[in-house]
C-alpha cells in the first residue's frame, strides 16, 4: 500500500500485471544489492556500498525505444555534455541578459534581488531538479510524461500552449538583434548620435566633448538617442493602439525569417544536430559578457548604479508583485514548467547524473542574471550622472526595449571600435537567442512528435517554422510591442504559474514525493535530500500559490507603458488565460471516458489518476526490473499505520 494522497493504490493496480508474475526473480538484483549507477564508461559511480552491478541494458544504455511505442526507436544526445551544454544555453539565454535586467529596474533594483534568490532557493532549484527526474526516468515528453496520472495529461499541453507563444514572440527578438547587427556595420553607429526631429530632448550616445558634457549638465532628464532610435526607427512605435496595430516592417520580417531558418536548420535532424551546435551556443556569450563588464564598470557613474542593484530595499519585501515578478522571472529564465526541461531530459541514458546538472545550471543561470544586473545597471548609473540626477530609475523606459536601449548605448560610448564589440555583443544576444528558441521550438515539435508518430521530423519542424513566422509579424508592427506585453501576462506568465501549481500538487501528493524519490534512487543511486522533499510536498506549492492569490486579490489593469488597454483587450487577456488552464479540465474528460465502462464514474475518475500500466523506463528490462522493484516496496509497506497524518507525514519524509 503506497503512502500518498488519494491514490492509495496506485501501484498495485499496475503492478499485478501478468508479464510481473512470469519473472524470474533469479536473475534480478534485490533492492538494497542493485546499484543502478554504472556510467557509459563501465565505471561504477555514485554507489552507496558493495552490490551487484546492473544488468546489461540498464543505466548505461541511451533510452532505446520510445515510450509507449515499441519498437520506436528514441533519439539520444551523441553524449552526456551535450546534454548539459544544451540545458545551459536554454536556461542561460535572453532571459538573463535581456528580461531580468529590466524586471529588476521594474522592481526597485536592489529590492528585486532578494526575492529572485529566495524563490530560486525555494523554487527554481527544486522544480528544475523535479522536470529533469521525471523526463530521463520515464523517456517521455511533456505530455507523455502524465501517463503517471493520464487525468492531469491537460497541465503538459496548457504548458507547450505557453511555450508556443513564447516562442513566437522569442523569434522576434531575435530578428532585433539581426537588425541590430546588420547596423553595427556601419562606418558610425546609427544609435550614438541624435537628428533633428529628436528635438533638444535628444542626448548623443556616443563619446562627447568633455566640454559639451559640462554644457548639458542641469539641462534636465534626457534620452539618449539609443532609445530615440529604438523607438522611432526600429520599432516605429505608436503611441497607443487603439486605431490598430499597424503593418510589419519590412527589414524587421526579413530578418525573422531569418531567425526561423537558423532555428529550423538545428532543429532539423532533432537532438542529434542541436547537441552538436551547443558548445558555441553556450559558452560564446560569455567571452562578450566579460568584455562588456569591463567597459561598463570602466564608466562614470557606474558604481552608483551598481550600488542601486544591489542595495536591498526590505520594506519592497511586503509587495506581492515583487514576488509575483520574482517567480515568473526564475520560470522565464530556467524555462521551468514549460515542458523543455522534461523534453531534454527524456532523452538522456537513464542512469546519467542529473542531480550535478541541476546543480550547474541553475548556480550558472543565477551567476549570469547577476552579471547582466551588474553590466546594466553600471550603464544605468552612467546615464543618470550624464543627466545629472539621481535617480537610476528615471533614466530609461523599462520594458523589454531596455536591452536595446543600454546596451547600445553603452557601446556607442567605446572610443576605440565600438562596431567590432556592437558586431560581438549583438551575435552574443542572437546565439543566446537561438538556443533558447531551438530548446522551445524543440518541446513542441517532441509534443507533434508523440501524437503523430507517421510524421517526419523536417515535416514538423518546416510546419512550426511557418507558423511561428507568421504569428511573429504580429510583434513587429509599430504596435507589436503592446501585444507582447499583453500575451507575455495572460498567455505566458499566468497561465505558466497556475499551471505550476498543479504540476507540483500532481507530482508531490497524486504521484507522491516519496514514489518519486523511490524512481530517484533506483535510477541514479541517490537518496533524496529533506531540502527538495520539503520543497516539492510543501514550500514550493504554498509560496506559489500565496503569490498567485495576492496577486489576483491586489489585482490592477495591465498596462504598456502609461497606456491602458481598452476594456475588449482585457476580455480578450483573460479568455487566453482561461483556454490556457482550461487545458486541464479539457484532457481531463477524455482521461476519464477511456477507463473501463464498467466502474461507476467515482471510480473511472479515481483510476484516471492511476499511473499507466507501462509507466516506467522505457527499456524494456528496466521496466521490468522497476516494477518488481515497487513491488517488493508496495508489500512493506502493508504493515505501515495507515492514517491520513501518517501517510501525509510519510509521503514527504518517507
Amino acid at each position: 500500500m503506497e503512502t500518498t494522497i488519494n491514490n492509495n493504490n496506485n501501484d498495485n493496480g499496475y503492478m499485478n500485471q501478468a508479464y510481473v508474475g512470469s519473472l524470474n526473480a533469479s536473475t534480478i538484483s534485490i533492492p538494497g544489492a542493485y546499484k543502478p549507477n554504472e556510467s557509459s564508461n563501465g565505471k561504477k559511480t555514485l554507489s552507496e556500498g558493495s552490490g551487484s552491478a546492473p544488468p546489461p541494458g540498464h543505466g548505461d544504455s541511451p533510452s532505446g525505444v520510445e515510450a509507449g511505442q515499441p519498437g520506436k526507436k528514441r533519439d539520444s544526445w551523441n553524449n552526456d555534455i551535450e546534454f548539459l551544454m544544451s540545458c545551459i544555453a536554454l536556461s542561460v539565454g535572453l532571459g538573463n541578459v535581456w528580461r531580468f535586467p529590466f524586471t529588476a529596474l521594474e522592481n526597485g533594483g536592489g529590492a528585486f534581488v532578494i526575492p529572485y534568490l529566495i524563490v530560486l532557493i525555494l523554487v527554481g532549484k527544486p522544480v528544475y531538479y523535479l522536470e529533469m527526474l521525471l523526463g530521463q526516468f520515464s523517456s517521455r515528453g511533456s505530455v507523455k510524461v502524465y501517463d503517471f496520472s493520464p487525468i492531469m495529461r491537460g497541465i503538459g499541453y496548457g504548458q507547450v500552449l505557453a511555450t508556443g507563444i513564447v516562442t513566437t514572440y522569442y523569434a522576434t527578438l531575435m530578428a532585433l538583434t539581426l537588425r541590430y547587427f546588420v547596423d553595427s556595420f556601419y562606418p558610425t553607429l546609427p544609435w550614438s548620435y541624435c537628428r533633428e526631429e529628436w528635438g533638444t530632448e535628444c542626448l548623443d550616445s556616443g563619446p562627447q566633448e568633455a566640454s559639451r558634457a559640462t554644457s548639458l549638465a542641469g539641462s534636465g532628464v534626457r534620452t539618449t538617442s539609443a532609445e530615440f532610435y529604438f523607438t522611432n526607427i526600429i520599432l516605429r512605435e505608436k503611441a497607443s493602439i487603439d486605431d490598430g496595430i499597424g503593418y510589419p516592417s519590412w527589414s524587421l520580417a526579413l530578418a525573422l525569417a531569418v531567425a526561423w531558418i537558423v532555428i529550423a536548420g538545428i532543429m532539423f535532424k532533432g537532438v542529434k544536430s542541436s547537441g552538436k551546435a551547443s558548445y558555441f551556443l553556450a559558452l560564446f556569450p560569455y567571452v562578450v559578457m566579460l568584455v562588456l563588464l569591463v567597459r561598463a564598470l570602466t564608466l562614470p557613474g557606474a558604481f552608483d548604479g551598481v550600488l542601486y542593484f544591489l542595495r536591498p530595499q526590505w520594506h519592497k519585501l511586503l509587495e506581492p508583485q515583487v514576488w509575483y515578478a520574482a517567480v515568473t522571472q526564475v520560470f522565464f529564465s530556467l524555462a521551468i514548467c514549460f515542458g523543455n526541461i522534461i523534453m531534454y531530459a527524456s532523452y538522456n541514458r537513464f542512469g546519467h547524473n542529473i542531480y550535478r546538472d541541476a546543480n550547474i545550471v541553475t548556480t550558472l543561470d543565477t551567476f549570469t542574471s547577476l552579471l547582466s544586473g551588474v553590466i546594466i545597471f553600471g550603464i544605468l548609473g552612467n546615464l543618470a550622472y550624464e543627466n545629472n540626477t539621481t535617480d537610476i530609475a528615471s533614466v530609461v523606459n523599462g520594458g523589454p526595449g531596455l536591452a536595446f536601449i543600454s546596451y547600445p548605448d553603452a557601446i556607442a560610448k567605446f572610443k576605440w571600435l565600438p562596431q567590432l564589440f556592437s558586431v560581438l555583443f549583438f551575435l552574443m544576444l542572437f546565439v543566446l537567442g537561438i538556443g533558447s528558441n531551438v530548446g522551445m521550438a524543440s518541446c513542441m515539435s517532441t509534443v507533434i512528435k508523440d501524437q503523430f508518430g507517421h510524421l517526419k521530423n523536417w515535416t514538423v519542424v518546416v510546419g512550426i517554422a511557418i507558423v511561428g513566422y507568421f504569428l511573429g509579424l504580429l510583434y513587429i508592427t509599430p504596435g507589436g510591442q503592446f501585444l507582447l506585453n499583453l500575451v507575455d501576462y495572460f498567455g505566458v506568465t499566468f497561465v505558466a504559474l497556475v499551471l505550476a501549481i498543479f504540476e507540483l500538487v500532481t507530482i508531490a501528493w497524486i504521484y507522491g514525493v516519496k514514489r518519486l524519490c523511490r524512481d530517484v534512487e533506483f535510477m541514479i543511486g541517490i537518496k533524496t535530500s529533506l531540502y527538495y522533499r520539503i520543497c516539492w510536498a510543501v514550500v514550493t506549492p504554498l509560496l506559489m500559490l500565496t503569490i498567485l492569490i495576492y496577486t489576483l486579490v491586489l489585482y490592477e489593469p495591465l498596462k504598456y507603458k502609461d497606456y491602458t488597454y481598452q476594456s475588449g483587450v482585457y476580455v480578450f487577456g483573460w479568455c487566453l488565460s482561461a483556454f490556457g488552464v482550461g487545458q486541464v479540465l479539457f484532457w481531463a474528460i477524455p482521461a476519464v471516458r477511456k477507463q473501463p465502462s464498467h466502474l461507476g464514474l467515482w471510480a473511472r475518475i479515481r483510476k484516471a489518476f492511476e499511473p499507466l500500466p507501462n509507466w516506467g523506463p522505457s527499456d524494456p528490462q528496466t521496466l521490468k526490473r522497476y516494477q518488481l522493484f515497487v513491488q517488493e516496496g508496495n508489500a512493506n509497506a502493508l504493515f505501515r499505520r495507515s492514517s491520513i497524518w501518517h501517510k501525509i507525514y510519510d509521503n514527504i519524509f518517507g
